[in-house]
C-alpha cells in the first residue's frame, strides 16, 4: 500500500505534517559532495529492478532469508488512475518473480502487491479481482474500483483469504514467521459517514488476524469507536493498530493526519485491547510494527500538532524518537520498521526532499551517508528491516528511476538458510 500513499499524500506530506510519503519522483537530488567524500560505507545497496518493461518499483517487506516482497510496474498494466503494480518477490541477485493478480487474465488493469514473505514459505499480498465493486468503493486505492481481497501466495497458487461476514473487501499488511496474517476485513455494517475520511468507503471495518490454520479471529476497535484495523503482528500473536469512528479514521493506503483521528492499539495474544496513549495531542497516532520483545514503534501528533516517530513499550509508555535538525515531517511507516535488537527504520522529509532513516542506540542515521560513496543512489523511504539487519526500501538509482532498494551490511554473511518451502 505504501505506494499509493506515496501519490495520495504528496499534497500534505510536502508542506508539513507526514506519517506518510511524497512522491518518490519529485526529489532526485544529488547527495552531498562533502558527504560523499567523507563516507565509510556501512551498507551495500542493491536496485531491486522492475519486471521486463516496467519503469519502477517499490520493495516492502524483507525476511531473515533475504527474500524481499514488494511490487512492480509491468509492461503492459496500465492503470490511469492510481499506480498500477504486480506482486514480486526478490531473492539475493535472481530477476523479480511476477506472483500475478487474483483476476488474472480476465481482469487486465487489476493490481497486486505483496507485503512480506514468511518463513514457512507464504507471502501475505493484496490483490484485486475481476469485476466491479458491488458498492463502487475503492478500498485498496488503485482507482480502478475492482474489488480488492486479502491472499496467500503458496506453493505457487494465490487464494484469497476469508471475509468477515457481509464484506466485500479486505488488505492483508503483514505476516509473522508462524504464519499469521494481520490486516483489516469489511463487515456488513453500512455508514455513511465511512466516506468523508476514505472517499466512496460505505462498510465498516475491522482488523483482523487470519492465523496460520486459517481461522479468521477479530481485533475488534476501542469502546466507543466503530472501526479498526491492523498493521503488525509479531511471533508472540501480539498485533498492533488503530481505532476509531469510521468517519475520521483513513483507511489504508490513506492515512493522513490532516483527516484522520486513530488511536493506536496493542492487541494482545487473547484479545484484549490496550490504548497506547499519544504524544501530546489525542488526535493522530499510528502504531507501525511490533518485535517479539513488545517494543512498538509509529507515529502520532505532539501537543504542537506535528507528527513525531515514537517507540512504545509497557515499561515506559510512549516516548519521542526525535527527528533531524531541519526537519518538517518524519516518520515511521507500516508494517515491520523494527527488528528484535530494536534497529527501527523510516524517514525523515527536508528541504531537500525525503531521506531513509535509522534509529538505534538513542541516535538516528541519515542511511545516504551509509551507503558507499558516489553510489549515484538516493535513498528516500526505508520500509522494513529484518532481524539480519538488512533494510528495504524506495529510492532514486543513479539513473534517475523510482526503484526498491535493499541493504545489506557489510559485514553480514554473504548466504542465507536454505529455502526448503520456496
Amino acid at each position: 500500500m505504501r505506494s499509493r500513499l506515496l501519490t495520495k499524500s504528496v499534497q500534505w506530506a510536502c508542506t508539513g505534517l507526514a506519517l506518510a510519503f511524497c512522491v518518490a519522483s519529485a526529489w532526485s537530488q544529488e547527495p552531498n559532495a562533502a558527504q560523499e567524500e567523507s563516507r565509510t560505507a556501512r551498507y551495500k545497496v542493491t536496485d531491486l529492478g522492475p519486471l521486463p518493461g516496467g519503469t519502477y518499483s517499490y520493495a516492502y517487506g524483507v525476511n531473515d532469508f533475504g527474500v524481499v516482497a514488494g511490487g512492480s510496474a509491468t509492461a503492459t498494466l496500465t492503470n490511469s488512475n492510481g499506480i498500477p503494480q504486480t506482486a514480486v518477490l526478490w531473492y539475493r541477485g535472481f530477476p523479480p518473480f511476477n506472483l500475478g493478480t487474483l483476476g488474472g487474465q480476465d481482469c487486465p488493469d487489476c493490481s497486486s502487491e505483496a507485503s512480506e514473505a514468511g518463513l514457512n514459505g507464504d507471502v501475505a499480498l493484496i490483490s484485486e479481482n475481476a469485476g466491479t465493486d458491488r458498492n463502487n468503493e475503492d478500498f485498496c486505492g488503485f482507482g480502478t474500483h475492482h474489488p480488492c481481497l486479502a491472499a496467500i501466495w503458496r506453493h505457487g497458487v494465490m487464494t484469497a483469504l476469508p471475509l468477515l461476514p457481509g464484506g466485500n473487501n479486505s488488505e492483508a499488511l503483514w505476516i509473522n514467521n508462524r504464519g499469521d496474517v494481520v490486516g483489516l476485513s469489511e463487515t456488513d455494517n453500512s455508514d455513511p459517514t465511512c466516506a468523508n475520511a476514505t472517499p466512496f468507503q460505505l462498510l465498516q471495518t475491522e482488523g483482523v488476524v487470519w492465523e496460520h490454520d486459517g481461522e479468521i479471529r477479530e481485533l475488534p476497535p476501542l469502546p466507543g469507536d466503530t472501526v479498526s484495523f491492523a498493521l503488525g503482528i509479531n511471533d508472540k500473536g501480539e498485533a498492533v493498530g488503530v481505532s476509531g469512528l469510521c468517519s475520521n479514521t483513513n483507511i489504508p493506503p490513506n492515512i493522513n493526519p490532516f483527516t484522520s483521528e486513530p488511536r493506536g492499539v496493542l492487541w494482545e495474544k487473547d484479545g484484549t485491547a490496550i490504548d497506547l496513549g499519544n504524544l501530546g495531542s489525542t488526535t493522530f497516532t499510528t502504531p507501525a510494527s511490533i518485535n517479539d520483545r513488545g517494543e512498538v514503534v509509529g507515529a502520532s501528533k505532539t501537543k504542537d500538532g506535528v507528527v513525531h516517530p515514537f517507540i512504545w513499550t509497557k515499561e515506559t509508555g510512549m516516548q519521542d524518537l526525535g527527528e533531524p535538525a531541519g526537519a518538517f515531517a518524519t516518520g515511521i511507516p507500516c508494517c515491520h520498521t523494527i527488528n528484535n535488537s530494536g534497529q527501527v527504520v523510516g524517514f525523515s522529509l527536508g528541504a531537500d526532499g525525503p531521506h531513509a532513516y535509522l534509529w538505534e542506540h538513542g541516535g538516528m542515521i541519515d542511511l545516504n551517508t551509509a551507503i558507499p560513496p558516489n553510489s549515484g543512489w538516493v535513498l528516500q523511504f526505508s520500509y522494513s528491516i529484518s532481524d539480519r539487519g538488512e533494510i528495504v526500501g524506495l529510492g532514486v538509482n543513479p539513473d534517475g528511476e523510482s526503484h526498491g532498494f535493499l541493504l545489506t551490511p557489510v559485514d553480514a554473511r554473504t548466504t542465507g538458510p536454505r529455502l526448503n518451502n520456496w
